[in-house]
């Protein structure tokens, strides 16, 4: 590990103090514990206790829907379940102190840092896994390396963790897509659940179960503004940011997409090109296209529009 001389150890070690708390504490942070699960919780936990088979688990979405947020509510989980706090890693990869550190370096401080004697039984959660080069070779290697360990990761780049996880990891990864909040989700973050209820309706000779409410005014008008709203759960939580949503759209979403994920992913230098495209396709949403026609209009080649789709659409941002 040559490159620790350029950043001192322990400060390194301090940093994963930091985000493991709940080595001291035996508890995850407040700003994490207050949050509602999410409805998808209950369908991604089972993934990360599962340990029969040797897979890694590979968290994928959008930006801002809440990934960070469930890797923290897992953990809170595995606590409650009994697990051993300093069985649990959390790793923030977008942190420029781990910069040029492979998956394994880390690990090694983390046992390091608690005098464990090695990782079996551990969980591992390394978040924005894309901002690591090579990430699903590193991750590969782990997995085949310390088959008692459970590694779970997320990242917000979910064009490069579907494309890479399908290229590399088969076999080695099992993917989980994290979606925008469904509405009955929605409903569910806002504690507005007594508007829904389960029931049956008489179809034929058969008894088919629904979602019923008791308020349909009441239901339509939050129904309303979750197409509005509903996407992003610190947007269906803010008012604040529900009173400027287009510029936290911009500079929290788009922006960070456009000229950060992809141009780094897929090594567009053009960023101006794709940003002018991306506007292109947010202006005629809906209408029928050809590629020679958006071509000419949009002035871009047929073949790197082709490209730019592809990109957009792994990403989540079309």
């Amino acid at each position: 590990m040559a490159i620790l001389n350029l950043i001192p150890t322990e400060k390194i070690i301090e940093r994963l103090r930091y985000e493991n708390p709940w080595w001291i504490t035996k508890e995850i942070p407040n700003t994490y514990s207050s949050m509602s699960k999410r409805l998808y919780f209950d369908l991604f936990y089972p993934f990360v206790v599962e340990r029969s088979i040797n897979r890694a688990l590979v968290l994928m979405g959008p930006r801002r829907v809440g990934k960070t947020v469930m890797l923290f509510h897992c953990i809170e989980n595995l606590l409650k379940e009994g697990t051993n706090p300093h069985k649990l890693f959390f790793i923030g990869i977008d942190n420029p102190i781990y910069v040029n550190l492979s998956l394994e370096d880390i690990l090694t401080l983390c046992k390091d840092s608690l005098s464990l004697e090695n990782l079996d039984g551990c969980y591992v959660f390394f978040d924005e896994i894309q901002y690591l080069k090579d990430w699903e070779r590193h991750l590969k290697v782990l997995v085949d390396s310390y088959p008692n360990t459970k590694f779970i990761v997320s990242g917000s780049a979910a064009a490069a963790l579907k494309w890479h996880s399908t290229e590399s990891g088969a076999g080695r990864f099992t993917d989980f897509l994290l979606p925008p909040l469904t509405f009955q989700e929605y409903i569910h973050l806002k504690k507005l659940d007594h508007l829904i209820f389960e029931g049956d309706i008489q179809y034929g000779d058969k008894d088919i179960k629904y979602c019923l409410t008791h308020d349909k005014k009441a239901l339509n008008k939050e129904f309303i503004h979750y197409l509005n709203f509903g996407g992003y759960p610190e947007v269906v939580l803010s008012e604040k940011i529900q009173g400027d949503m287009g510029r936290y759209v911009k500079s929290d979403i788009v922006d960070k997409v456009l000229l950060r994920d992809l141009p780094s992913l897929y090594g567009i230098k053009d960023v101006q090109e794709l940003n002018r495209f991306f506007t292109y396709i947010a202006y005629n949403t809906g209408n029928e296209f050809s590629y020679e026609t958006m071509s000419k209009e949009s002035g871009i080649q047929k073949d790197t529009l082709k490209k730019y789709l592809e990109y957009l659409e792994a990403s989540f941002s079309n």
